[in-house]
């Protein structure tokens, strides 16, 4: 039976189901052709709220679709820098805002090229190449924001166990409470659900390409984070204020 290590400070209380969570991502302006790409593709506006008709599909249904692109609507047109988090005990939404935005303060704009690839079969918009400036950005925030993150309860630990975690992503998730941050961190703007290769990956592969390309063939200009909350479990994300950098 594999044992895994404890957090400093013993067992953790599994968080209320009806508390807000709390992340920070990258998110196009809200109204930018990017932000529409996303908005439309998925079928909801994470800045608004607004539900969308999908565009059609050959060789799929709108029903299909739907079911494709749930996880990803639900989540919002993103890429994640620091992952949903619960508020630690004693720490207010208040200072939360102030924290992501004294943090935006002290950041530079900087442009990516972004392309449609696969990242472990979901398909999703990534950076073409990679830049150090990304991972920096979101190995800063995991780290410096983390005052603010309530340790997760054991059922949240197992279910990330549940994807067959390395040895590098279980000392990630043991200290950040994620495994797939800082040297495991890929940033993706996700667009599907994981896709077997087969006619449902072809057919979405053939509707978003040309799409994409139509919003990735200038540079995306990161010169904001985006504060998102779920209001509770079950719930969708919603972006609830934008911070500029060097604000």
């Amino acid at each position: 039976m594999v044992e895994f290590p404890s957090f400093p400070g013993g067992a953790t209380d599994e968080p209320d189901p009806a508390a807000p969570r709390y992340a920070l991502y990258v998110a196009p302006e809200p109204g930018s052709p990017l932000a529409e790409f996303g908005a439309d593709w998925l079928g909801r506006d994470c800045a608004t709220g607004e539900r969308r008709v999908q565009p059609a599909v050959e060789g799929l249904s709108a029903d299909r679709l739907a079911e494709l692109t749930e996880s990803a609507r639900g989540y919002g047109f993103h890429a994640t820098i620091k992952p949903p988090f619960y508020l630690r005990a004693g720490r207010s939404e208040d200072e939360l805002l102030a924290a992501f935005a004294d943090f935006a303060k002290g950041r530079e704009p900087f442009e990516v090229q972004l392309g449609l690839r696969s990242l472990g079969g979901f398909l999703a918009l990534m950076m073409t190449p990679p830049d150090h400036r990304m991972s920096a950005l979101a190995a800063d925030a995991v780290r410096d924001l983390d005052p603010f993150r309530a340790l997760p309860g054991d059922s949240e630990l197992a279910r990330r166990r549940t994807a067959g975690l390395s040895a590098q992503q279980e000392t990630l998730l043991q200290q950040w409470g994620y495994p797939y941050v800082m040297g495991e961190f890929r940033f993706h703007m996700t667009l599907s659900a994981r896709l077997p290769d087969g006619p449902e990956r072809d057919a979405m592969v053939a509707a978003l390409t040309p799409r994409a390309e139509t919003v990735t063939a200038e540079p995306f200009r990161v010169d904001a984070v985006a504060l998102f909350k779920q209001p509770r479990k079950g719930a969708d994300f919603i972006q609830v204020e934008r911070f500029g950098f060097g604000g």
